[in-house]
């Protein structure tokens, strides 16, 4: 086991609730990121780089794609600058705590405003937090948003063998959409427990998907720790073609927070 891990595990396990106003019924506020300074916390989060999958291949770490912004983080998608030395012709910004931050069941929340365009892929969402011992979906993917274009709904998604090699989409049903206000702040959310994983939009229940009896592989590999991942995705078969007249596009953060069930 890496001491990264170990690291992770520790430190959420051991902080104490950071304000009582912000609890819920039978949850405690263990940690949060409000987003109010000039920078982001580079000690939980890092810049996702641009890597092979097709959400990440206009990821960047150019500055002109990440702001602070009256207690926001704001991640953009918008037309490339420069492009002597980086030739895309547009690039996104994202951020993750791979690495940094683990999160092993309890609540997540993201408060987020998403601004519409065409081809524009917003996502927030967890991967294992050790991902180099599982080959994807082998440790599951938990989908806490997803958005498209200027869709007035979001989907909210769990992948893992079981419903991606075995393609068994509906024993249980592996995902949902819901509506969500297109044009103000939304507060998406996820409860992750040893037998479910159960998604929030506003605080209303969209979907629980459970750990069931089957002989069929990977069926519920979600009962372990987790990283989160938010960023603004730009293009891909399934979004479509990106409107470069649309740009640029703007993600807008007001916070995060991870509650643990009170004991």
């Amino acid at each position: 086991m890496k001491l990264s891990y170990l690291l992770g595990v520790l430190f959420f396990t051991s902080l104490v609730s950071c304000s009582s106003q912000k609890g819920k019924d039978g949850w405690r506020l263990v940690w949060e990121d409000e987003f109010e300074g000039t920078a982001f916390d580079t000690a939980t989060w890092s810049k996702i780089p641009r890597w092979h999958p097709e959400w990440a291949q206009h990821m960047s770490d150019n500055e002109a794609c990440y702001e602070m912004r009256n207690g926001n983080l704001v991640l953009k998608g918008i037309m490339n600058p420069d492009r002597t030395k980086d030739t895309l012709a547009y690039i996104t910004g994202g951020l993750y705590t791979k690495c940094k931050r683990a999160f092993y069941g309890g609540r997540i929340e993201v408060k987020a405003k998403l601004e519409g365009c065409t081809g524009a892929w917003p996502a927030i969402w967890l991967k294992p937090f050790e991902e180099e011992k599982y080959v994807w979906p082998t440790g599951g993917e938990i989908d806490i948003m997803e958005r498209l274009n200027y869709d007035s709904i979001a989907y909210q998604t769990v992948h893992s063998v079981y419903t991606q090699h075995l393609g068994i989409l509906d024993n249980p049903k592996r995902g949902t959409t819901a509506s969500i206000n297109p044009n103000d702040y939304n507060v998406y959310a996820v409860e992750m427990y040893p037998d479910s994983v159960v998604f929030f939009i506003n605080d209303k229940h969209t979907l629980t998907y459970p750990r069931i009896e089957t002989d069929k592989e990977g069926q519920f590999p979600f009962d372990r720790p987790y990283y989160l991942l938010i960023d603004m995705q730009l293009g891909g078969n399934w979004v479509g073609k990106v409107d470069t007249l649309d740009l640029p596009v703007e993600m807008q953060i007001d916070w995060v927070r991870y509650y643990q069930k009170e004991k």
